[in-house]
Protein backbone atom coordinates (compact mmCIF):
# COMPACT_ATOMS: atom_id res chain seq x y z
CA UNK A 1 0.00 0.00 0.00
CA UNK A 2 2.69 2.32 0.83
CA UNK A 3 4.42 1.88 -3.04
CA UNK A 4 0.75 2.71 -4.39
CA UNK A 5 0.31 6.06 -2.28
CA UNK A 6 3.92 6.92 -3.52
CA UNK A 7 3.79 6.27 -6.95
CA UNK A 8 0.03 8.31 -6.76
CA UNK A 9 1.97 11.00 -5.63
CA UNK A 10 4.95 11.17 -7.37
CA UNK A 11 2.21 11.43 -10.31
CA UNK A 12 0.91 14.23 -8.53
CA UNK A 13 4.20 16.03 -8.99
CA UNK A 14 5.27 15.44 -12.31
CA UNK A 15 2.07 16.61 -13.30
CA UNK A 16 3.06 19.95 -11.11
CA UNK A 17 6.16 20.30 -12.67
CA UNK A 18 4.80 19.86 -16.36
CA UNK A 19 2.10 21.40 -16.61
CA UNK A 20 1.99 23.36 -13.78
CA UNK A 21 -1.62 22.12 -12.19
CA UNK A 22 -3.41 24.61 -10.05
CA UNK A 23 -4.91 21.35 -8.29
CA UNK A 24 -1.98 20.17 -6.98
CA UNK A 25 -2.10 20.71 -3.72
CA UNK A 26 -5.69 19.99 -3.31
CA UNK A 27 -5.19 16.39 -5.01
CA UNK A 28 -2.13 15.94 -3.51
CA UNK A 29 -3.42 16.17 0.08
CA UNK A 30 -6.64 14.58 -0.42
CA UNK A 31 -4.41 11.55 -1.70
CA UNK A 32 -1.82 12.02 1.90
CA UNK A 33 -5.63 12.03 4.23
CA UNK A 34 -6.64 8.79 2.28
CA UNK A 35 -3.29 6.99 3.10
CA UNK A 36 -3.18 8.60 6.31
CA UNK A 37 -7.37 7.01 7.12
CA UNK A 38 -6.13 3.61 5.49
CA UNK A 39 -3.09 3.43 7.77
CA UNK A 40 -4.79 4.26 10.67
CA UNK A 41 -7.33 1.43 9.83
CA UNK A 42 -4.53 -0.76 9.14
CA UNK A 43 -3.31 0.07 12.68
CA UNK A 44 -7.12 -0.31 14.11
CA UNK A 45 -7.47 -3.58 12.52
CA UNK A 46 -3.68 -5.44 12.74
CA UNK A 47 -4.12 -6.11 9.06
CA UNK A 48 -3.42 -4.87 5.55
CA UNK A 49 -5.85 -5.34 2.73
CA UNK A 50 -6.30 -8.61 1.79
CA UNK A 51 -3.61 -9.54 4.52
CA UNK A 52 -4.06 -12.71 6.54
CA UNK A 53 -2.55 -13.06 9.97
CA UNK A 54 -3.02 -14.16 13.63
CA UNK A 55 -3.27 -10.31 14.74
CA UNK A 56 -6.76 -9.13 12.67
CA UNK A 57 -9.26 -8.29 14.99
CA UNK A 58 -11.79 -6.44 12.10
CA UNK A 59 -12.04 -6.25 7.76
CA UNK A 60 -12.78 -3.53 5.98
CA UNK A 61 -16.07 -3.10 4.39
CA UNK A 62 -15.61 -0.32 1.57
CA UNK A 63 -15.72 3.58 2.13
CA UNK A 64 -18.00 6.10 2.38
CA UNK A 65 -17.50 9.44 1.02
CA UNK A 66 -17.59 12.91 2.93
CA UNK A 67 -16.49 16.56 1.76
CA UNK A 68 -13.69 18.53 4.13
CA UNK A 69 -13.46 21.82 3.96
CA UNK A 70 -9.82 23.06 3.93
CA UNK A 71 -7.30 26.38 3.17
CA UNK A 72 -6.90 24.83 -0.61
CA UNK A 73 -10.53 23.90 -1.46
CA UNK A 74 -12.84 21.21 -0.53
CA UNK A 75 -11.03 17.58 -0.24
CA UNK A 76 -13.33 14.72 -1.58
CA UNK A 77 -12.28 11.66 1.22
CA UNK A 78 -12.88 8.20 0.99
CA UNK A 79 -13.53 7.12 4.43
CA UNK A 80 -13.05 3.57 4.94
CA UNK A 81 -15.79 1.82 6.53
CA UNK A 82 -15.39 -1.93 8.79
CA UNK A 83 -17.52 -4.60 9.10
CA UNK A 84 -18.20 -4.50 12.41
CA UNK A 85 -18.63 -1.02 14.67
CA UNK A 86 -17.44 2.11 13.40
CA UNK A 87 -14.61 4.09 11.97
CA UNK A 88 -14.07 7.91 12.57
CA UNK A 89 -10.92 9.84 11.26
CA UNK A 90 -8.50 11.29 14.29
CA UNK A 91 -7.41 13.99 11.97
CA UNK A 92 -10.77 15.56 11.14
CA UNK A 93 -11.65 19.02 12.85
CA UNK A 94 -14.13 18.68 15.56
CA UNK A 95 -17.05 21.17 15.48
CA UNK A 96 -16.34 21.77 11.97
CA UNK A 97 -20.01 22.20 11.39
CA UNK A 98 -20.81 24.01 14.32
CA UNK A 99 -18.30 26.78 13.32
CA UNK A 100 -19.67 26.90 9.88
CA UNK A 101 -22.99 27.69 11.92
CA UNK A 102 -21.81 30.32 13.58
CA UNK A 103 -20.15 32.33 10.57
CA UNK A 104 -23.76 32.23 9.36
CA UNK A 105 -25.23 33.68 12.80
CA UNK A 106 -22.83 36.40 12.39
CA UNK A 107 -23.25 37.22 8.91
CA UNK A 108 -27.10 37.12 8.62
CA UNK A 109 -26.65 39.28 12.49
CA UNK A 110 -25.36 41.86 10.42
CA UNK A 111 -27.66 41.77 7.58
CA UNK A 112 -30.49 42.03 10.10
CA UNK A 113 -29.42 44.63 12.86
CA UNK A 114 -28.43 42.81 15.15
CA UNK A 115 -26.13 44.62 18.06
CA UNK A 116 -22.79 45.45 16.11
CA UNK A 117 -20.97 45.47 19.31
CA UNK A 118 -22.76 42.30 20.52
CA UNK A 119 -21.08 40.76 16.75
CA UNK A 120 -18.09 41.82 17.30
CA UNK A 121 -17.71 40.29 20.39
CA UNK A 122 -18.70 36.71 18.73
CA UNK A 123 -16.45 37.35 15.86
CA UNK A 124 -13.30 37.78 18.50
CA UNK A 125 -14.70 34.83 20.32
CA UNK A 126 -14.57 32.83 17.40
CA UNK A 127 -10.58 34.20 16.39
CA UNK A 128 -11.55 35.73 13.38
CA UNK A 129 -10.26 39.32 12.07
CA UNK A 130 -12.87 39.27 9.38
CA UNK A 131 -15.63 37.50 7.13
CA UNK A 132 -16.02 37.06 3.45
CA UNK A 133 -19.45 37.71 2.58
CA UNK A 134 -19.72 35.12 -0.77
CA UNK A 135 -17.62 32.91 1.29
CA UNK A 136 -20.25 32.50 4.41
CA UNK A 137 -22.87 32.23 1.61
CA UNK A 138 -21.42 29.17 0.34
CA UNK A 139 -20.93 27.78 3.70
CA UNK A 140 -24.69 28.33 4.04
CA UNK A 141 -25.71 26.84 1.31
CA UNK A 142 -23.87 23.56 1.93
CA UNK A 143 -24.71 23.53 5.40
CA UNK A 144 -28.46 23.62 5.29
CA UNK A 145 -28.71 20.95 2.82
CA UNK A 146 -26.71 18.81 5.33
CA UNK A 147 -28.93 19.91 7.98
CA UNK A 148 -32.40 19.37 6.16
CA UNK A 149 -30.81 15.91 5.03
CA UNK A 150 -30.08 14.74 8.56
CA UNK A 151 -33.23 16.53 10.00
CA UNK A 152 -35.47 14.96 7.66
CA UNK A 153 -33.46 11.38 7.09
CA UNK A 154 -35.73 8.14 7.63
CA UNK A 155 -35.45 6.58 10.85
CA UNK A 156 -34.45 2.74 10.33
CA UNK A 157 -35.28 -0.06 13.17
CA UNK A 158 -37.53 0.26 16.27
CA UNK A 159 -36.42 2.65 19.45
CA UNK A 160 -37.41 1.48 22.69
CA UNK A 161 -36.95 4.57 24.97
CA UNK A 162 -37.48 8.48 23.87
CA UNK A 163 -36.73 11.30 25.63
CA UNK A 164 -38.36 14.64 24.57
CA UNK A 165 -37.17 17.68 25.78
CA UNK A 166 -36.96 22.15 24.87
CA UNK A 167 -34.61 25.07 25.51
CA UNK A 168 -35.96 28.41 24.25
CA UNK A 169 -33.51 30.88 22.37
CA UNK A 170 -34.67 34.34 21.72
CA UNK A 171 -35.21 34.89 17.92
CA UNK A 172 -36.28 38.07 16.16
CA UNK A 173 -39.66 37.52 14.50
CA UNK A 174 -42.26 39.91 12.74
CA UNK A 175 -40.24 42.93 14.17
CA UNK A 176 -39.93 41.71 17.98
CA UNK A 177 -37.48 39.40 20.15
CA UNK A 178 -39.37 36.19 21.80
CA UNK A 179 -38.34 32.87 23.39
CA UNK A 180 -39.08 30.27 20.45
CA UNK A 181 -39.31 27.02 21.90
CA UNK A 182 -36.19 24.02 20.72
CA UNK A 183 -37.88 20.44 20.86
CA UNK A 184 -35.76 18.21 21.05
CA UNK A 185 -36.13 14.12 20.59
CA UNK A 186 -33.00 11.63 21.58
CA UNK A 187 -33.76 7.83 21.23
CA UNK A 188 -31.98 4.60 21.77
CA UNK A 189 -31.82 1.85 19.16
CA UNK A 190 -32.21 -1.65 19.55
CA UNK A 191 -28.20 -1.76 19.79
CA UNK A 192 -28.61 0.53 22.92
CA UNK A 193 -26.88 3.27 21.15
CA UNK A 194 -28.36 6.98 21.33
CA UNK A 195 -29.53 8.93 18.44
CA UNK A 196 -30.87 12.38 17.96
CA UNK A 197 -34.16 11.36 16.28
CA UNK A 198 -35.61 15.06 15.60
CA UNK A 199 -35.46 18.41 16.38
CA UNK A 200 -37.52 21.88 15.50
CA UNK A 201 -38.27 25.31 16.16
CA UNK A 202 -41.85 26.55 16.54
CA UNK A 203 -43.21 30.17 18.65
CA UNK A 204 -44.46 28.03 21.54
CA UNK A 205 -44.28 24.60 23.47
CA UNK A 206 -47.79 23.96 22.90
CA UNK A 207 -49.89 20.75 22.40
CA UNK A 208 -50.55 21.09 19.07
CA UNK A 209 -46.72 22.06 18.27
CA UNK A 210 -45.52 18.53 20.26
CA UNK A 211 -48.42 16.59 18.25
CA UNK A 212 -46.77 18.15 14.69
CA UNK A 213 -43.49 17.32 16.01
CA UNK A 214 -44.59 13.52 17.05
CA UNK A 215 -46.35 13.07 13.65
CA UNK A 216 -43.39 13.95 11.69
CA UNK A 217 -41.11 11.47 13.72
CA UNK A 218 -43.65 8.52 12.89
CA UNK A 219 -43.68 9.56 9.52
CA UNK A 220 -40.19 9.62 9.35
CA UNK A 221 -40.26 5.64 10.23
CA UNK A 222 -40.25 6.16 14.71
CA UNK A 223 -41.74 2.86 16.01
CA UNK A 224 -41.09 0.43 18.83
CA UNK A 225 -41.35 3.28 21.45
CA UNK A 226 -41.50 1.36 24.87
CA UNK A 227 -40.89 4.53 27.21
CA UNK A 228 -41.23 7.91 26.69
CA UNK A 229 -39.49 10.12 29.09
CA UNK A 230 -40.42 13.81 29.50
CA UNK A 231 -41.36 16.68 31.58
CA UNK A 232 -44.81 16.97 32.82
CA UNK A 233 -46.06 19.41 30.43
CA UNK A 234 -49.98 19.08 29.61
CA UNK A 235 -49.48 19.96 26.06
CA UNK A 236 -46.89 17.27 25.77
CA UNK A 237 -48.45 14.33 27.58
CA UNK A 238 -51.47 14.97 25.39
CA UNK A 239 -49.77 14.91 22.45
CA UNK A 240 -47.92 11.68 23.50
CA UNK A 241 -51.27 9.77 24.53
CA UNK A 242 -52.56 11.04 21.18
CA UNK A 243 -49.71 9.98 18.96
CA UNK A 244 -47.50 7.33 20.77
CA UNK A 245 -50.37 5.47 21.54
CA UNK A 246 -50.05 2.46 23.95
CA UNK A 247 -46.52 3.52 25.14
CA UNK A 248 -45.28 3.75 28.68
CA UNK A 249 -45.07 7.59 30.00
CA UNK A 250 -42.34 8.39 32.88
CA UNK A 251 -42.46 12.02 34.37
CA UNK A 252 -39.28 13.38 34.60
CA UNK A 253 -37.98 12.92 38.38
CA UNK A 254 -36.27 15.62 38.90
CA UNK A 255 -38.70 18.14 37.93
CA UNK A 256 -41.32 15.91 40.09
CA UNK A 257 -39.00 16.59 43.02
CA UNK A 258 -39.23 19.91 42.59
CA UNK A 259 -42.84 20.27 41.80
CA UNK A 260 -43.63 18.40 45.05
CA UNK A 261 -40.64 20.17 47.37
CA UNK A 262 -42.69 23.72 46.52
CA UNK A 263 -45.58 22.49 48.44
CA UNK A 264 -43.41 22.36 51.35
CA UNK A 265 -41.67 25.21 53.61
CA UNK A 266 -38.23 25.30 52.89
CA UNK A 267 -36.80 24.24 56.44
CA UNK A 268 -38.48 20.77 55.86
CA UNK A 269 -37.35 20.54 52.40
CA UNK A 270 -34.45 18.35 52.98
CA UNK A 271 -36.30 16.04 55.61
CA UNK A 272 -39.19 15.61 53.22
CA UNK A 273 -36.86 14.82 50.23
CA UNK A 274 -34.70 12.08 51.87
CA UNK A 275 -38.31 10.58 52.58
CA UNK A 276 -39.55 10.73 49.51
CA UNK A 277 -36.57 9.06 48.32
CA UNK A 278 -36.64 5.86 49.67
CA UNK A 279 -39.59 5.43 47.28
CA UNK A 280 -36.87 5.33 44.44
CA UNK A 281 -34.69 2.83 46.15
CA UNK A 282 -36.72 -0.04 46.81
CA UNK A 283 -36.01 -3.10 44.20
CA UNK A 284 -38.99 -3.37 42.17
CA UNK A 285 -41.81 -1.18 41.38
CA UNK A 286 -44.80 -3.26 43.55
CA UNK A 287 -42.54 -2.48 46.86
CA UNK A 288 -41.88 1.37 45.68
CA UNK A 289 -46.02 1.93 45.29
CA UNK A 290 -46.26 0.16 48.82
CA UNK A 291 -43.41 2.59 50.35
CA UNK A 292 -45.01 5.16 48.28
CA UNK A 293 -48.83 4.96 50.08
CA UNK A 294 -46.40 4.81 53.29
CA UNK A 295 -45.11 7.93 53.09
CA UNK A 296 -48.52 9.80 51.80
CA UNK A 297 -49.87 8.49 55.17
CA UNK A 298 -46.88 9.88 57.05
CA UNK A 299 -46.71 13.13 56.27
CA UNK A 300 -50.20 13.72 54.19
CA UNK A 301 -51.39 15.39 57.57
CA UNK A 302 -48.18 18.27 57.57
CA UNK A 303 -47.69 18.78 53.82
CA UNK A 304 -51.48 18.15 52.29
CA UNK A 305 -50.76 19.45 49.22
CA UNK A 306 -47.62 17.83 48.32
CA UNK A 307 -48.48 14.49 49.61
CA UNK A 308 -51.53 14.95 47.01
CA UNK A 309 -49.02 15.72 44.26
CA UNK A 310 -47.56 12.42 44.73
CA UNK A 311 -49.90 10.15 45.06
CA UNK A 312 -51.48 11.10 41.85
CA UNK A 313 -48.42 11.09 40.34
CA UNK A 314 -47.89 7.59 41.29
CA UNK A 315 -47.70 5.77 38.25
CA UNK A 316 -46.25 8.82 36.22
CA UNK A 317 -42.60 8.56 38.86
CA UNK A 318 -42.57 4.60 38.56
CA UNK A 319 -42.97 3.91 35.18
CA UNK A 320 -39.41 3.01 34.47
CA UNK A 321 -39.03 0.39 37.24
CA UNK A 322 -41.40 -1.88 34.56
CA UNK A 323 -37.92 -1.66 32.71
CA UNK A 324 -34.26 -3.36 32.84
CA UNK A 325 -33.02 -2.32 36.51
CA UNK A 326 -29.89 -1.23 34.23
CA UNK A 327 -31.27 1.14 32.63
CA UNK A 328 -32.84 2.86 35.63
CA UNK A 329 -30.71 5.57 36.35
CA UNK A 330 -30.87 7.11 32.94
CA UNK A 331 -34.48 6.51 32.16
CA UNK A 332 -36.61 8.22 35.17
CA UNK A 333 -35.65 11.83 34.11
CA UNK A 334 -34.59 13.78 31.14
CA UNK A 335 -31.26 14.08 32.87
CA UNK A 336 -29.32 12.18 29.99
CA UNK A 337 -30.38 15.60 27.90
CA UNK A 338 -28.89 17.95 30.44
CA UNK A 339 -25.51 17.68 29.03
CA UNK A 340 -26.81 18.30 25.24
CA UNK A 341 -28.91 21.39 26.54
CA UNK A 342 -26.09 22.99 28.47
CA UNK A 343 -23.94 22.63 25.47
CA UNK A 344 -26.58 23.87 23.00
CA UNK A 345 -27.69 26.91 25.64
CA UNK A 346 -23.32 27.73 25.37
CA UNK A 347 -23.62 28.52 21.84
CA UNK A 348 -26.46 29.79 21.59
CA UNK A 349 -26.20 32.34 24.86
CA UNK A 350 -23.04 33.97 22.63
CA UNK A 351 -25.40 34.19 19.47
CA UNK A 352 -27.70 35.95 22.27
CA UNK A 353 -30.62 36.93 19.44
CA UNK A 354 -31.06 34.98 16.10
CA UNK A 355 -31.76 36.90 13.47
CA UNK A 356 -34.80 34.35 12.14
CA UNK A 357 -35.66 30.90 12.80
CA UNK A 358 -33.57 29.54 10.09
CA UNK A 359 -30.36 30.22 11.67
CA UNK A 360 -31.32 28.46 14.88
CA UNK A 361 -32.16 24.94 12.75
CA UNK A 362 -28.53 26.05 10.89
CA UNK A 363 -26.70 26.33 14.48
CA UNK A 364 -28.75 23.81 16.70
CA UNK A 365 -28.58 21.52 13.63
CA UNK A 366 -24.79 21.00 13.17
CA UNK A 367 -24.19 20.95 16.65
CA UNK A 368 -27.08 17.87 16.97
CA UNK A 369 -25.61 16.02 13.62
CA UNK A 370 -22.06 16.23 15.34
CA UNK A 371 -23.39 14.78 18.56
CA UNK A 372 -24.83 11.98 16.76
CA UNK A 373 -21.78 11.03 14.83
CA UNK A 374 -20.09 11.06 18.07
CA UNK A 375 -22.54 8.45 19.82
CA UNK A 376 -22.09 6.49 16.94
CA UNK A 377 -18.12 5.90 17.77
CA UNK A 378 -18.45 5.88 20.98
CA UNK A 379 -19.97 3.55 23.56
CA UNK A 380 -23.01 1.79 23.83
CA UNK A 381 -25.07 3.80 26.01
CA UNK A 382 -26.72 0.44 26.98
CA UNK A 383 -25.41 -3.17 26.23
CA UNK A 384 -26.99 -5.44 23.99
CA UNK A 385 -27.27 -8.05 26.96
CA UNK A 386 -29.61 -5.42 28.78
CA UNK A 387 -31.74 -3.93 25.96
CA UNK A 388 -32.86 -7.93 24.71
CA UNK A 389 -34.35 -7.89 28.70
CA UNK A 390 -37.37 -4.90 27.13
CA UNK A 391 -38.78 -7.62 24.49
CA UNK A 392 -39.28 -9.88 27.21
CA UNK A 393 -41.27 -8.11 29.83
CA UNK A 394 -44.63 -9.14 30.03
CA UNK A 395 -47.28 -5.97 29.37
CA UNK A 396 -49.50 -8.16 31.84
CA UNK A 397 -47.74 -6.84 34.73
CA UNK A 398 -47.96 -3.32 33.79
CA UNK A 399 -50.80 -0.87 34.62
CA UNK A 400 -53.43 -0.45 32.67
CA UNK A 401 -51.94 3.60 32.11
CA UNK A 402 -48.48 1.89 31.36
CA UNK A 403 -49.45 -0.41 28.68
CA UNK A 404 -46.87 -1.40 26.33
CA UNK A 405 -46.98 -0.09 22.35
CA UNK A 406 -47.02 -3.73 20.53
Amino acid sequence: MATNNRMALLEQLSKYVVEKDKDFLKEALTLLINALMDAEVTSIIGAEKYERNNNRNNYRNGYRLREWDTRVGTLQLSIPKLRHGSYFPSLLEPRKMSEKALLNVVQEAYVHGVSTRKVDELVEALGMKGIDKSEVSRISKQLDEFVEEFKNRRLEGEYPYLWLDATFPKVREGGRVCSMALVIAVGVNQQGEREILGFDVGMSEDGAFWEEFLRRLVARGLKGVRLVISDAHEGLKAAIKKILTGSAWQRCRVHFMRNVLSQVPKHYQGMVSSIIRTIFAQNDQESAREQLRHVVDELKKRFPKAMKILEEAEEEILAYMAFPREHWAQIHSTNPLERLNREIRRRTDVVCIFPNREAVIRLVGAMLMEQNDEWKVGRRYFSLESMSKITSINEFTLTPVALLHK
